[in-house]
């Protein structure tokens, strides 16, 4: 089993086991506990009560973060006629028909893919390369649409996907270590108001059993989920 480094020993001890604190201060401590020499990614995790084999507790939504996640996204967009003019004077990356044929050879140098529904004929082919990397276009995600001008702008500004897994959880980046604790903490609760919103009808019990954040190096810190818990 690997070790942990002296410096994440040193961050782990810093944070009171058993303890949940309140979005703000655990957002503060997650940066005072950030020492690597790069600008580390700020995550969240959330561990739900629900069984994601089961087809009415899937959980599964977008959410704009209102500060943005610090990354640059590349935004690929396949459209055709005044979609292509719409996409680029929104500040789409790449945009045209003609990457369907790019990514069948291999092309894979964007973050995310938006495409209009008349074209989803000839991206549908595409779901085997894309669809395990998390790249195919949905209407769930906002991401088959008409609507381009808007889908691009909130990608560009912060608009992120999240998706429970296999075992409960569901993970995203709010933010770097270089935003504020400010922009952090409204980051992360506009993150957690679409996880409460996003519950499924099926789910049963606590929905919301643990929440948690941390840098990329650093040690996770329990925020209270009971102030996300609605009666």
């Amino acid at each position: 089993m690997p070790r942990k480094g002296k410096r994440f020993d040193a961050a782990r001890s810093a944070v009171p086991q058993g303890t949940k604190f309140l979005p703000d201060e655990a957002v503060k401590l997650v940066k005072e506990l950030a020492t690597a020499k790069f600008d580390e990614t700020i995550d969240i995790a959330t561990r739900l009560g629900v069984d994601p084999r089961k087809a009415d507790q899937l959980v599964r939504g977008t959410v704009v973060l209102p500060h943005g996640t610090g990354k640059s996204v590349r935004v690929l967009v396949i459209a055709q006629g005044e979609k292509e003019t719409e996409a680029k004077e929104a500040g789409a990356d790449f945009v045209g028909v003609e990457f369907v044929e790019k990514i069948q050879g291999g092309w894979l140098d964007f973050d995310v893919c938006v495409a209009t529904p008349d074209q989803m004929g000839k991206v549908g082919p595409l779901g085997r390369v894309l669809g395990p990397r998390g790249l195919m276009p949905t209407p769930k995600a906002g991401t088959v649409t008409f609507d381009i001008g808007r889908a691009v702008r909130e990608i560009k500004a912060g608009k992120i996907e999240f998706r429970v897994d296999k075992t409960g959880n569901v993970h995203a980046p709010i933010g770097k270590v270089s935003f504020s604790e400010e922009q952090l903490t409204a980051n992360l609760g506009a993150f957690m108001d679409s996880i409460v919103r996003a519950k499924p009808s099926g789910a049963k019990g606590t929905y919301l059993k643990s929440v948690t954040v941390s840098s990329t190096m650093g040690p996770g810190v329990a925020i209270d989920p009971n102030l996300y818990r609605k009666a």
